[in-house]
């Protein structure tokens, strides 16, 4: 089916892709700045078998700003007023980076409702981060770092991507529409802001993400690409050896975006993981 429509939700217009599929819902969240697009590889064969939905969340991508600022916990509150909208009860959730905090806080919120974790490069799992992003949270250098323009444009696809390659004319456009989004830089500021500090990722925020993980009862499986410049990869290694009877999948010459980045590799983990789930 793969249909791609606008639902509102709490007065706010939300833009998702559903492929229809037959089976367990499988709720595909993006990270901070980014859109659906980022999980374009999984509307193939590989998780046909699957009920794939893909969303932009509130100040990102086609979807409307809604109530900002937002942080993991309030992106992931709304998530689920999103379900309910679709009327979804029971789902896997799977995100990337800021998609895969918001997963784990659903995960917090309603555990009932969760069936399994597929968390690509998460974010909130430890204080280190990206550079840039440490800096981008000081007044006025956030905002002059985050001018919409081609250098917006081509420092998020070298942060993101290992292999260049992998933004394809039609990557470049959603990141370059995501970037001229009126009001996301103020957006997108505000919630990097609410996240992390010039030391990093905050320790609150960390301590809250792993609390979940420890007593999750869920199958869980951590995707991580080897040369994440943005992530450590050691983040996801903690968290794994923490999270009862979870997985980890590392994956070489990958950078942030491994569902994009290794498409065969995700699909395949992902539905396994999926299959498993009841």
């Amino acid at each position: 089916m793969n249909l791609e429509a606008s639902i509102d939700v709490q007065g706010v217009s939300i833009r998702y892709r559903d492929s229809g599929g037959p089976g367990m819902p499988i709720l595909l969240t993006h990270g901070i700045g980014g859109s659906l697009e980022l999980w374009g590889s999984q509307f193939s064969e590989d998780l046909q078998a699957h009920r794939l939905i893909a969303w932009d969340m509130p100040g990102h991508g086609l979807s409307g700003m809604g109530e900002q600022p937002y942080d993991p916990d309030k992106f992931a509150r709304f998530a689920w007023q999103f379900l309910d909208a679709l009327d979804i009860q029971r789902v896997v959730l799977a995100g990337n980076s800021l998609g895969a905090a918001v997963s784990v806080r659903m995960a917090g919120l309603a555990p009932d409702r969760v069936a399994g974790l597929a968390l690509a490069n998460a974010a909130t799992l430890g204080r280190d981060v990206f550079a840039p992003f440490r800096i981008m949270t000081l007044p006025v250098l956030g905002e002059l770092m985050n001018k919409p323009g081609p250098t917006a444009v081509e420092r998020q696809i070298q942060a993101i991507f290992h292999n260049r390659g992998v933004a394809t004319a039609p990557i470049r456009e959603a990141i370059t529409r995501n970037v001229h989004k009126p009001g996301g830089v103020k957006a997108f500021l505000a919630t990097l802001r609410r996240m992390s500090d010039l030391g990093g990722q905050n320790t609150q925020g960390v301590s809250r993400t792993l609390g979940v993980l420890r007593a999750v009862q869920v199958p869980v499986l951590f995707v991580h690409g080897k040369h994440d410049t943005v992530v450590p990869l050691q983040h996801s290694v903690a968290a794994h050896a923490v999270t009862p009877g979870s997985t980890l999948l590392v994956l070489e010459d990958c950078g942030h975006t491994p569902q994009l980045e290794k498409p065969t590799e995700f699909n395949r983990s992902l539905s396994r993981l999926a299959s498993a789930c009841v």
